[in-house]
């Protein structure tokens, strides 16, 4: 049994991105597979997706309901996951077989290259694996004392990329960023849709836009003069493997 872990809290994102990432990873696994959602609300999550509560973790108020918050996931023990677990960000897209992040460097912390610190070795947890009961360290040191943590390093993967022990970069054609390598640079974003390249994946939508904005060509850019450049054209792909 693969298991595939998602996490879920607050309103951001609804049940709808947990249900299409189930629908997704059926699709997109020859071997059996489960999905696992850590929430602090399982309503309206499809009941073939085993939910747990949000893992406890001692973590500063203003940390509690960020990325920091999946340093919880290494603890152990943690629900009923034993082995290499696959952890998938809401907001992404699988759009090819996952089996093989399964196969890869197997007992290792694997992880996306950060796609825009090439060569600093630090590593983008929106799509990771790692193994339950292995560099535990990761967590009980946060949850120990975690803000001079956060003081030092201030975004959790990079807290990671440094203390974890054998750290692997997924090969660089399975899994790229919507926004950093798919978005054609300015002007051409104007005037291209972002291609899927062969071979890909999962695709990750850090920051803005989600999957659903991109779909239909919308990029909240909040401030008005920021339009000028973030843009992108409506993306059909993205429904056809969303779903």
């Amino acid at each position: 049994m693969q298991t595939i872990v998602c996490m879920k809290w607050g309103t951001r994102y609804p049940a709808d991105y947990v249900n299409r990432m189930w629908s997704a990873i059926k699709r997109n696994t020859g071997r059996e597979t489960r999905l696992v959602c850590f929430t602090d609300d399982p309503s309206g999550i499809d009941a073939a997706v085993t939910t747990f509560p949000l893992p406890d973790i001692t973590i500063p108020e203003i940390l509690a309901w960020t990325p920091w918050r999946k340093l919880s996931l290494w603890q152990a023990p943690l629900g009923d996951l034993e082995g290499d677990v696959l952890f998938l960000d809401l907001d992404i897209v699988i759009t090819g077989n996952l089996d093989d992040l399964f196969d890869f460097a197997p007992g290792k912390y694997c992880v996306c290259e950060n796609w825009t610190q090439k060569g600093k070795g630090i590593g983008n947890t929106s799509i990771f694996r790692w193994h339950v009961g292995r560099n535990t360290h990761v967590f009980n040191d946060f949850n120990a004392d975690g803000y001079p943590i956060f003081q030092k390093y201030r975004i959790e993967q990079t807290y990671i990329s440094d203390v974890v022990d054998d750290m692997v970069f997924w090969p660089e054609a399975w899994c790229v960023s919507f926004k950093h390598t798919l978005v054609p640079a300015w002007p051409l974003n104007f005037l291209k849709v972002p291609p899927l390249p062969e071979g890909t994946k999962v695709v990750a939508f850090t920051g803005k836009p989600d999957p659903d904005e991109a779909a239909i060509g919308k990029w909240p850019a909040g401030k008005a003069w920021k339009k000028l450049y973030k843009h992108v054209r409506p993306t059909p792909w993205i429904d056809e493997n969303w779903r």
